[in-house]
């Protein structure tokens, strides 16, 4: 059967670089971090005290008073993105069949804010004070359900769990829906909010995170020798996922076309990659094979690049596996450098980076890339963007419980 055509007509995101597309794309490209202090809670007796936190949302932008109070933190990102999505695309749902509209959303963790907080009221008040609302705000499906309440839709609805390879899987999911045209059009990406005191005491108990305090600017720094941990980051990134001819019979605006997805298992460790990057080559492989493409016409590669010395250099080692000679030719960045790690949002955010890297000829830059790690010595693009033609760009996404997920897009031509 010959797979439909699927492409990308709407984008929205909330980041710590700013809540919509065209804040978090200046950002990138001007090479300024999204790091700095957190300040959601008291951090003094915290190792990191420093996040990718989006410090100016403000719900009420897009949800009204009594919704907001009904939605996690996740939750809220993750519709505001959606919204501004749907809106950037053109799209009318009431002209729609519905039932051929969906959203599959990934995301790692969920509403553990109103857990941590309800369980707070547990202990303090008691169980009689434990809010109705917990289970409805905690759960990970609640973004997709909302998303799919606000907009009446209708059509396939999941939620993708891989730790950090959440959102590639869910956008991997609904390039499939639509290609086996169980549907025309998807919501699709992911949406985090961990920024609370629980993940960032269990993740400094795996001693993860970088606790470069004094320079938040300067603490993701991937690919660098000087690197000491990730930085957690928040937001969503939804993209619109349609079938080319329903978006052409519109009059859509398209910005990419989404060519192949590939996924693996490491099956080794629950939190460390392996460190020759052999699974993370077999989903790369299978994202270049599924997407019928010649390596030639690669031209970028958004990494996972997370700022860790092991998945760093078991990335890098990867890359030239796939890609053999040609890997020190193709440009590589990690916009984490920027954002910090949005851990099941990541690869949304990061595939809109890929797509206006296509629309404006131009990759975001590896900031912090001061002093290269001997053993990553590819083409990171380091501290300046970079004006140069992007044919086709890969966005890799790597997750605790070794989930390998990969996408690749291309720019638009409408006869193959």
């Amino acid at each position: 059967m010959t797979k439909r055509r699927v492409v990308i007509t709407g984008m929205g995101a909330v980041t710590p670089l700013g809540n919509a597309v065209d804040t978090y794309w200046d950002g990138l490209v001007t090479g300024r971090s999204g790091i700095g202090p957190l300040t959601l809670f008291d951090t003094t007796d915290f190792a990191t005290r420093i996040a990718g936190q989006c410090r100016d949302f403000e719900p009420t932008r897009w949800i009204d008073a009594k919704a907001i109070k009904r939605l996690d933190r996740f939750s809220q990102f993750a519709l505001a993105a959606a919204i501004d999505a749907v809106a950037n695309s053109g799209l009318d749902f009431s002209q729609e069949d519905t039932c051929r509209a969906g959203v599959i959303l990934g995301s790692g963790i969920g509403g553990i804010q109103e857990l941590q907080q309800q369980h707070v009221r547990l202990l303090e008040k008691g169980p009689s004070r434990v809010s109705a609302f917990t289970i409805p705000k905690l759960m990970v499906n609640a973004a997709t359900g909302n998303i799919s309440i606000h907009f009446g839709l209708c059509g396939p609805s999941s939620a993708v769990v891989t730790a950090c390879a959440s959102a590639t899987n869910a956008m991997g999911d609904a390039l499939r829906s639509i290609q086996r045209s169980e549907s025309d059009i998807m919501l699709t990406g992911g949406s985090e909010a961990a920024l609370t005191t629980i993940a960032m005491a269990a993740f400094n108990a795996m001693h993860a995170l970088s606790t470069r305090n004094e320079e938040p600017t300067r603490a993701s720094r991937p690919f660098d020798k000087d690197r000491d941990g990730f930085v957690m980051g928040e937001g969503a990134g939804v993209l619109v996922f349609e079938e080319l001819e329903h978006a052409k019979k519109r009059g859509a605006q398209i910005y990419a076309e989404v060519l192949g997805y590939g996924m693996s298992a490491d099956g080794s460790h629950i939190t460390q990659p392996d460190e020759n990057g052999k699974s993370a080559t077999v989903a790369m492989q299978n994202c270049i094979r599924d997407a019928e493409i010649s390596l030639d016409t690669l031209d970028y590669i958004n990494a996972h690049g997370t700022s860790t010395t092991l998945g760093d250099i078991a990335e890098t080692r990867a890359i030239k596996q796939v890609l053999g000679a040609r890997a020190k030719q193709v440009a590589v960045s990690s916009t984490k450098s920027a954002t910090g790690h949005l851990l099941g949002a990541s690869g949304g955010i990061e595939l809109i980076a890929g797509v206006l890297a296509i629309v404006n000829k131009t990759v975001p830059p590896t900031i912090n890339l001061e002093m290269p790690d001997p053993e990553c010595d590819l083409d990171y693009v380091p501290n300046c963007a970079r004006d140069m033609q992007v044919r086709q760009v890969m966005s890799n996404s790597f997750g605790f419980g070794g989930h390998n997920a990969c996408i690749l897009i291309g720019e638009f031509v409408s006869s193959k």
